[in-house]
């Protein structure tokens, strides 16, 4: 059986790219790929991809989409100064574990 590894980065959240050709941008994170450490993330790492036509879509042509990024390049911001932060998990006042940002000391809340 495989344990669930927890990862610094879940959907919705605000990340900053911190390497690769999309260095210093910031988006929201629209999926994460838990198998192959990847992320996809809102308006980062554009790739054109050409459509052939068909049914539903029948102009065809080149699409531009959002390809995903390893998750080591991406740092998630901090909700109160608005910079890249180290992420950590504490429990909160219910006794049930959080993510804090490492800066502040503040909990993440997702979205």
């Amino acid at each position: 059986m495989m344990s669930k590894v927890k990862f610094h980065v879940r959907k919705g959240d605000t990340v900053k790219i911190i390497g690769g050709n999309d260095k210093g941008k910031t988006g929201k994170v629209l999926e994460v790929n838990t198998t192959k450490y990847r992320a996809i993330v809102e308006g980062a790492n554009m790739i054109t991809k050409h459509v052939k036509p068909s049914a539903e879509n029948p102009e065809g042509g080149i699409q531009e989409t959002e390809a995903a990024i390893h998750l080591s390049n991406l740092k998630v911001v901090d909700p109160s100064s608005g910079e890249p932060t180290r992420i950590g998990r504490k429990k909160n006042a219910d006794g049930k574990l959080q993510r804090y940002s490492k800066k502040s000391g503040e909990f993440i809340t997702n979205g």
